[in-house]
């Protein structure tokens, strides 16, 4: 396939472009590259602050607050950053759209390299904190999940980036949309409290960001292994994955003959 000849082609192109684009984030301010790891870091210890130690809650089955909502929190800002991003991406680098011999398929890909940054920081923050509460993860496990978002992100984003690319309302619709999707995701909340509605229940389960929070969540909290465990949804995880990765190339492929057009 073209995407995937151009990704080995340009690997280190894409490695090089993604941390300049990090650095270039945040290079006008006096602590430069920091303030990508500390606003993401605040913001989820916030939450922290105030479930774990002023409401005092505990996570499903006991396990403690702290432990149960990072590493969904980690993985949900993983997805939300890299979606919003690289759909972006673009109409960011319109100057490269522009120049007929860059490989214009690579771009999102650069954002999404920018964004793993401060993600995989919040993923070892994240494995940090369950370690000091004694819930060590299956790092074999972990890997899984990386590698499964970010081939689910680059499924997604091949058809997002193309399209606000040509249609600027998009990305701001997308943003809302993300909004939806954070509060419809068990993020912040559990799939046990729609237990009852068991229609709703296994229509979340069959979500793909359903899968990664929980699944992802379960690394850290949960015995077995963890596809192994979720076999239907993992494999529903990945038929969406892969069917959504050839619609959204398809589209792409047939759209990027405009973008410097519109650009």
């Amino acid at each position: 396939m073209d995407f995937i000849k151009q990704i080995i082609k340009n690997k280190k192109l894409i490695l090089q472009l993604g941390k300049n684009d990090f650095k270039n984030r945040f290079a006008n301010t006096s602590l430069g590259s920091i303030w990508g790891f500390l606003q993401p870091f605040v913001f989820m210890m916030m939450y922290v602050v105030v479930f774990q130690f002023i409401f005092k809650q505990t996570g499903p089955g006991g396990v403690p607050y702290v432990v149960w909502f990072i590493p969904g929190m980690a993985m949900w800002m993983t997805i939300n950053d890299g979606i919003i991003g690289a759909s972006n991406s673009i109409r960011g680098y319109s100057y490269l759209v522009k120049k007929v011999v860059f490989p214009v398929d690579i771009i999102p890909l650069i954002s999404l390299i920018a964004n793993a940054f401060v993600s995989l920081f919040l993923i070892v923050i994240a494995t940090a904190v369950c370690v000091i509460f004694k819930f060590v993860p299956n790092v074999f496990q972990m890997i899984y999940m990386i590698i499964s978002v970010y081939i689910f992100l680059i499924a997604i984003t091949r058809f997002t980036s193309a399209v606000a690319t040509l249609v600027p309302d998009f990305s701001n619709l997308l943003g809302i949309v993300m909004q939806i999707c954070m509060w419809l995701t068990p993020v912040v909340w559990d799939l046990s409290m729609i237990a009852e509605h068991h229609k709703i229940s296994m229509i979340m389960k069959f979500l793909p960001f359903t899968y990664l929070v929980t699944t992802f969540r379960e690394v850290f909290i949960s015995d077995g292994i963890v596809f192994a465990n979720n076999g239907m949804f993992t494999i529903i995880f990945w038929v969406i994955t892969f069917v959504m990765f050839i619609w959204g190339n398809s589209v792409f492929k047939r759209t990027k003959k405009d973008f410097a057009d519109v650009l």
